[in-house]
């Protein structure tokens, strides 16, 4: 599976997101489950597909709490291949059952408030920089 383009997207986005540190205290739902327009729906936003393929579904999203990636996969692992591979680029990661959303850590939380699920954080480049 070619995953660079995907990954170079979801970097793109935690970039354009920058950092945050809101904290969004509400209760977390169950886990969401469906379709990538299903979950779409649920947190009001009308995605932007940038990959349609048999393993994964990617798109970009924006709502009122700000901009995403929405992505869904065919299995759980491809799934954690994934996201394995994508937290090489930080960033923060709301994950549930064959699903992914990609955003800053307010647009995470609000969206766990909805979806449920997980957060995984990636790695903070800035926590391992080398001094000389």
């Amino acid at each position: 599976m070619r995953l660079t383009g995907l990954l170079l997207g979801a970097a793109a986005v935690v970039a354009l997101a920058g950092c945050s540190s809101g904290a969004d205290t509400r209760a977390v739902p169950a886990t969401a489950t469906g379709s990538l327009e299903r979950l779409a729906a649920e947190v009001k936003c009308k995605p932007n597909m940038q990959t349609d393929a048999d393993e994964i579904r990617q798109a970009l999203c924006k709502n009122g709490d700000g901009r995403f990636i929405l992505a869904t996969f065919a299995t759980d692992r491809g799934q954690r291949e994934w996201i394995n591979d994508a937290k090489d680029y930080g960033g923060h990661y709301l994950v549930g059952r064959k699903w992914v959303a990609v955003g800053d850590d307010g647009v995470v939380s609000a969206l766990r408030g909805t979806l449920g699920g997980e957060v995984e954080n990636g790695v903070d480049h800035h926590a391992h920089a080398h001094s000389g």
